[in-house]
């Protein structure tokens, strides 16, 4: 594969997707060029034909770079960690490289009560006022003890240094920050100071279109 291949990002038309945001970011923190599209996902514009095949998955987002499409967003952002030079998307050591795959494998399959009762129109869009119910708080409980014991006191990221696993778990604490759910000051603060950061900053300055 040619490096220098166009790269070319299909996402959600309401840049609500937690992956695609991961990736757009990926692709902001290695100051890479490229383009974007949007699909209408409540209108099943994944499901045609065309996108369905090259994606794979008939998911978002998918990353085209040359004539290779690439689906799921954590595949995404490893292969463009290994291919292009430049900010680190993952820690350089295997163990901690690891830590932040396990990371992000955790926040994609687990504490599905909770991405129900605080889905990311909560982060994108608008606060809902239904308290969470018995098994959004048993998820809710289980981020905040997993995310207290990876984040260290006294550190800004998850690990030594930046990585897209920091993205992914501050936009999970967001769900409840942003909603005004009880949430830990340190990682109130955590997940308040990853939203700052450039890249994720011009995400949420995409322009998202009004909710019907």
């Amino acid at each position: 594969m040619n490096n220098t291949a166009s790269l070319h990002l299909t996402v959600d038309a309401q840049y609500c997707s937690p992956y695609a945001m991961s990736v757009y970011v990926a692709l902001q923190e290695k100051q890479l060029p490229f383009t974007l599209s949007t699909l209408d996902l409540d209108a099943g514009a994944n499901h045609a034909p065309a996108y369905a095949f090259s994606s794979l998955t008939a998911r978002v987002p998918a990353l085209q770079h040359g004539d290779f499409v690439l689906s799921e967003s954590s595949a995404i952002t490893e292969y463009l960690d290994e291919l292009f030079p430049g900010p680190a998307l993952y820690p350089q050591s295997a163990q901690d490289k690891a830590r932040a795959r396990q990371i992000q494998a955790w926040l994609r399959s687990d504490l599905l009560a909770l991405r129900q009762e605080r889905d990311t129109l909560v982060v994108f869009y608008r606060p809902v006022t239904q308290p969470l119910s018995d098994s959004g708080q048993r998820a809710a409980h289980k981020l905040l003890r997993v995310a207290e014991q990876l984040l260290l006191p006294g550190r800004d990221h998850l690990f030594a240094e930046w990585s897209i696993a920091d993205v992914d778990l501050a936009l999970m604490l967001n769900r409840l920050r942003l909603n005004g759910d009880e949430l830990p000051a340190r990682l109130a603060d955590y997940a308040a100071r990853q939203w700052q950061r450039p890249s994720v900053q011009q995400w949420l300055q995409l322009p998202r279109p009004a909710l019907a």
